[in-house]
């Protein structure tokens, strides 16, 4: 009898496995992902075999988890269904991670534990965001979003942004799957960023749920340094020396420019040369900056030639002057000053001076009375050899002057009526024979301002 008993109890503890057995249970897919908040419930593909006689299952849990099927599945004798299993978890959970689910399959006799694991996220972790580096001198990049779980989404709407560039798209993401986008750049919009990593934020829309991504670009070293040159200017020469950098790191920058020991004087540097260096008639000018991505360096040459002109255009002047004077082979010179007469009448002394620079013969000094004036009769010095009241000259002769030699003459003009301002006197005229050919030469003018009465002996010029 108790051996009878042993057997019974053993017999029934091994019963239900081996009803069990009679039904085995094949999990389809793996990777089953729970999104928190976006679906009600998560599916599984089941394969069912039914190993024995004809039966009946139903599936059931002791987490008060809701599941479809509810109701019982026939199976005739060693007959395969699939089924799609749906679990309802219920209530709120902050947990996270993978999770184990434990489920019963009952048929007539007996019932059988089985587990189903499955990965419970939020929706910002379903997704990865990113890009190929970006490279400064290009006019796009390709970024792209990745499914990283085995769901399908359907149809989703992303809006990308980042310092450079924003994207919106609409389109249709499965299970694990990757969608590119190229983004067309606009250089401007980079142009001072530097080297290194950006965020790329994603704002992403699935049915009613909304969920942030972020991401990162790399935006690749470039060392691109250009240089534009402009010369403008004749008298003042102007040269314009530009450097940009349109890379996204640091750049130093070296301008080295050149003057002869001539030029250097007028010239003038914006700003100032970092080195100063003198190689014989030659100077360097050297300027060693650091430019920041984005930005530019300007070094402004400047050369005054105005100067230098005129100091050129001075010394042709006196060279000419010079030439025509040691040409010239006689010399008049004119001078006028007040006399003061007794009679209180206007008198004026003129005085015409005379230079020979070379052996000149036959000369004849006409010099013309100006309107309303007479010429006192006495006279100091040459007297004149003609004198006409008519046609109001006067004139001396003088067979020959020698090489350096000079004379003077001199005469006294009065007038009654009283001068206001500025008097003019004509110029003086030599004729005079060189080498048996006739030449004349004419004297200043000369000029008298009557506010110089209590001055005596004052002469004005030109």
């Amino acid at each position: 009898m108790k051996k009878i008993l042993i057997f019974l109890s053993i017999a029934c503890l091994f019963l239900p496995t081996i009803l069990a057995a009679n039904l085995e249970v094949e999990k389809q897919g793996l990777d089953n992902v729970w999104i928190w908040g976006l679906d009600k419930s998560i599916s599984f593909d089941l394969k069912i075999t039914n190993l024995g006689e004809a039966n009946t299952v139903n599936f059931y849990n002791l987490l008060g988890f809701g599941m479809e099927p509810s109701e019982k599945i026939s199976f005739d004798k060693d007959e395969t269904k699939e089924i799609e299993l749906k679990v309802t978890p219920t209530g709120e959970s902050d947990y996270r991670g993978l999770y184990t689910f434990e489920y019963f399959i009952k048929d007539k006799n007996s019932s059988d534990k089985e587990t189903l694991t499955f990965k419970i996220i939020d929706l910002e972790d379903a997704f990865e965001i990113g890009s190929g580096e970006v490279d400064p001198e290009s006019n796009s990049i390709e970024i792209y979003i990745q499914n990283t779980v085995n769901f399908d989404f359907g149809e989703i709407d992303a809006e990308f942004s980042c310092p450079f560039f924003n994207l919106k798209e609409n389109f249709t993401l499965g299970p694990n799957e990757k969608k590119t986008f190229s983004v067309q750049l606009n250089k401007e919009d980079f142009k001072k960023l530097g080297a290194g990593f950006y965020d790329m934020d994603a704002i992403i829309k699935v049915k009613d749920k909304e969920a942030k991504v972020r991401g990162v670009i790399k935006f690749i070293e470039k060392n691109i340094v250009t240089s534009t040159t402009k010369d403008y200017g004749i008298i003042i020469s102007t040269k314009k020396i530009e450097k940009t950098n349109s890379g996204n790191v640091v750049a130093k920058s070296e301008t080295v420019i050149k003057k002869n020991v001539f030029s250097r004087l007028f010239t003038s540097f914006t700003p100032e040369p970092d080195i100063i260096e003198r190689q014989g008639l030659v100077v360097y000018y050297t300027w060693s900056k650091e430019i920041k991505p984005g930005e530019s360096f300007e070094v402004v040459i400047r050369t005054n030639w105005i100067f230098p002109l005129l100091v050129i255009g001075f010394i042709i002047v006196i060279v000419v002057l010079a030439k025509q004077y040691s040409k010239t082979n006689l010399i008049l010179k004119k001078r006028v000053s007040f006399v003061k007469a007794k009679g209180g009448e206007f008198a004026l002394r003129v005085s015409v001076f005379i230079n020979a620079k070379k052996y000149v013969e036959r000369i004849n000094i006409i010099d013309h009375l100006p309107p309303l004036v007479k010429v006192y009769e006495k006279f100091s010095g040459e007297h004149p050899s003609r004198l006409s009241e008519k046609t109001r000259r006067i004139e001396w002769d003088f067979e020959k002057l020698e090489a350096g030699e000079t004379r003077f003459v001199s005469y006294i003009i009065y007038s009654k009526v009283g001068v206001v301002g500025k008097f003019a006197l004509p110029a003086a005229t030599a004729i005079y024979e060189k080498e048996g050919k006739v030449h004349e030469t004419e004297s200043n003018r000369a000029f008298f301002v009557t506010e110089q009465l209590s001055k005596k002996d004052e002469i004005d010029e030109d």
